[in-house]
């Protein structure tokens, strides 16, 4: 019997915000107490995961003052070592307050983007206090609901010199930093100027320090948009920037849904996890999603330990179909299909000349099976645990 049993090893991740999750929704107020930080982490602990992840807010409250600050550190960093937990990651609140109601590092008037950068910088004090590596942009309001306020281009601009100065500061407090930016389509504005992964794949070859940021692709962002996260997680890989990845599920064409992994399309899913570990992915396997409203902190749990199941689930789901006989055989049929074709490779003089030359029955290759329904049901058998 496979053992389900999350380890060290796995890197499973939460973050404050989702396991501290109160229940309220634009419809409803909260549903469950408030749980302090430090009981988050006992939480984490208990249900096997390995890190916890978190804004500065989360931790530390806005106005605090610099003693206040440091009384709340010392203690999380206790709690953490009482309860295993590691800090691998650390993001900052550039959207709750209502200083950001035009953005942050985007907005119009110059006062706001200064402060935001200036927030940005301490919460990456308190990142790497704590031991995070990772530090997550999301632009939760870099966006607009009239595009008469500002021209994208300028927007564009205004992220460019923000995410420098940040990799500059970065390099200056020798922190290590990989910065991941996450991408979202809408919600809580009307447009969010970087929508997609790829848009911020796009984006980072024009950074003064490229190599120092990557992304974090999140299933429930692309998803929304009717998009296959799986396709933008596979680019941000075969470019060399999967920094970091956030893992909850979602309903195409819904508001921001944030339901455990695997919830909603555990096919999807499947595929996604197959992916990470056959590429080997190495880095966390964040959860940023939530426990349904109808539940205490009993079902917070159950939440936070069938997000890990699941991911455990179809990684042995992955393996069976990797060492499934009938289907590796389809796969290598389908995948050698045309192997005298002549081989692309480099352009060269030779090899223009030998493909130039050569004539293609269009007939007989267009005529042949592809095969591709009977490797689907084989998929679905094993991820319905039939074979």
């Amino acid at each position: 019997m496979p053992d389900y049993t999350p380890r060290l090893e796995h890197k499973f991740s939460f973050g404050l915000w989702t396991v501290s999750n109160r229940g309220r929704d634009p419809f409803g107020d909260v549903v469950r107490p408030a749980l302090a930080p430090n009981d988050a982490v006992a939480m984490l602990g208990d249900v096997g995961a390995w890190g916890v992840n978190l804004h500065d807010n989360d931790l530390v409250p806005i106005d605090a003052t610099p003693s206040e600050r440091d009384r709340i550190v010392r203690e999380f960093q206790r709690a953490c070592t009482a309860h295993g937990i590691v800090v691998p990651m650390a993001t900052v609140s550039l959207f709750y307050d209502p200083i950001f109601k035009d953005g942050a590092f985007t907005a119009n008037d110059a006062r706001v983007r200064a402060y935001a950068l200036q927030k940005t910088m301490r919460a990456m004090d308190l990142g790497a206090e704590l031991g995070a590596k990772i530090f997550v942009l999301w632009g939760g309001r870099e966006g607009t609901e009239t595009d008469a306020c500002r021209r994208p281009d300028e927007a564009v601009k205004r992220l460019r010199e923000a995410v420098d100065y940040l990799c500059e500061y970065s390099i200056d407090r020798a922190y290590g930093f990989r910065f991941a930016l996450e991408a979202k389509p809408n919600e809580p504005r009307g447009d969010i100027y970087m929508a997609t992964t790829g848009a911020y794949l796009g984006f980072i070859p024009t950074l003064a320090h490229p190599e120092m940021v990557g992304v974090n692709p999140e299933v429930a962002h692309e998803t929304m948009a009717g998009l296959n996260f799986l396709h933008a997680v596979a680019q941000a890989w075969e470019a060399g920037k999967l920094f970091h990845i956030d893992l909850n599920d979602q309903m195409p064409g819904r508001y921001d849904q944030d339901f455990r992994f695997g919830a909603a399309n555990p096919r999807a899913a499947f595929f996604l996890v197959k992916f990470l570990e056959d590429a080997g992915y190495d880095g966390p396997r964040h959860f940023d999603a939530h426990a349904y409203r109808t539940e205490d902190y009993e079902g917070v749990k159950d939440f936070a330990r069938g997000c890990m199941r699941s991911y455990l689930i179809l990684k042995e789901r992955a393996r069976q179909w990797n060492a499934d006989k009938e289907i590796q055989a389809l796969v290598k049929e389908i995948i050698g299909a045309g192997a005298d074709a002549p081989a692309i490779g480099k352009y060269s003089a030779q090899g223009r000349d030998t493909l130039l030359a050569r004539r293609f029955d269009r007939g007989a290759i267009a005529a042949r099976g592809l095969g591709y329904e009977r490797l689907d049901q084989l998929t679905m058998e094993v991820l319905m645990g039939a074979r």
